[in-house]
Parts: C-alpha cells; structure tokens; sequence
C-alpha cells in the first residue's frame, strides 16, 4: 500500500518574494510529528493483526459487516515528508467473510463481485496531504469489477511500537463510504414498504497494522 502523495500548486501570477515553509512542513501547513521520524521505510500488513473490511445498510434498518480475508499489500511510509509515501493494496475477492455461508455464497456470485471473472479487487494511492498531527487525507484509484474509479480516505496515525519479537510495528485506521452501483455493483431488490434491501452506500474500513520490511531510510 502507497501510503501518501503530490500537490498541484494553483495558477496565479507568482509573488515578487515566493513564500517559503519549513523543510519537511506538509501542504497544509502542518508539521510531521518528530516522533515518526524512525518510521521512514518499506512496511507490509500483517493480516494477522488487522481488519480490511466493510459495512452496509441491510433491510433499511440492521448493517451488516464483513472483511477480505486474503490480501497482498506494498507500502511506504515517509515520516520527514508525508506526501512522498505510497500504498498499493490487493484484495482477493473470492475471500469475503460476512460470517453467513449463504449471504457470502451471493457476494461471490454474478449478482455482487463476480468472483470467477474478477477475482481481485485493487487500491493504489495517487496522493496523500496531511490535514492534523495525526491525520491524513490519501487520494487513490480503487478497482472493482475491472472498474477504476477515485476514492480518498481519512487514516488516522494510531502508534508504533517494537514487539517482543523485536518487530517494528505501526498502526493506521482508515475509512470512506462509497456507492456501490458506482463500480457495477448494481443488484437490488425492494421491500414491500419501498425501501431498498442492501444500501447503495458502503463504508470501507482500513485497520492496518503493518510490519517493517526494510531498514528506515533517516
């Protein structure tokens, strides 16, 4: 996973002085915290420890919620200068768990993920600016059903430590709600009372813990 990036500066006549800020300031006028500063490097989720899921309305009136269970992720994370990290995620589609063997048997099928012709679902960052000391905004193309379209994410920097085991460990939450017939997700069918049986807004959830792969670049 890529996990942030660019800026496009906006078109007005350039001042006589160009303003400057502090090396390692992001966009926003926000400074990194000093205390990531160790965490520059190669990271990779330990599905292990985390939880790449969803939630939708059902019936107009219960959610239900469900996750991938199999996934390959690629990220890198840049503590001096946020905008320059990356995340790259794939989901395999034929994993989904909502925890009913029937209601997953539905989702693999033609009526939702079509697994047997989409087997992998697809999120690549394309830019990330940071909003707060522990908040990021990260722009990205997400794939589904061969469909790519732009989402952003709001992840929130929850901590690092070293394990036991002595491995680095960094965690970030991460969500957005998308509508699902924007990716060919289509299928519905209707309550008596008029009402919709499965919401066409679906909040995707990110609980990342990731796991060092590399030496941290200072």
């Amino acid at each position: 996973m890529n996990l942030f990036n660019r800026v496009v500066p906006s078109r007005r006549q350039a001042p006589a002085v160009p303003p400057q800020r502090r090396a390692g300031a992001s966009p926003t006028g926000v400074l990194p915290d000093p205390g990531l500063a160790n965490l520059t490097g190669e990271w990779v989720v330990d599905p292990a420890h985390s939880r790449i899921g969803f939630s939708v309305r059902h019936a107009m009136v219960t959610t239900v919620r469900g996750c991938f269970l199999e996934y390959e992720s690629r990220l890198y994370f840049d503590a001096h200068d946020p905008t320059r990290s990356r995340a790259d995620i794939t989901l395999f589609t034929a994993s989904v768990d909502t925890g009913v063997e029937q209601r997953d048997a539905h989702l693999v099928g033609r009526d939702f993920l079509d697994v047997a012709t989409y087997p992998r679902m697809h999120f690549t960052s394309t830019g990330v600016e940071q909003a707060g000391p522990d908040l990021y905004r990260m722009s990205g193309e997400l794939t589904i059903k061969g469909i790519s379209r732009p989402v952003v994410l709001e992840m929130t920097y929850i901590g690092h430590v070293t394990d036991p085991f002595g491995y680095e460990r960094v965690g970030f939450d991460g969500t957005t709600t998308i509508n699902r017939s924007d990716w060919g997700l289509t299928y519905n069918s209707r309550l008596a009372e008029g009402g919709a049986m499965v919401s066409e807004k679906v909040r995707l959830q990110f609980d990342i813990a990731a796991i060092r792969t590399a030496p941290g670049a200072g």
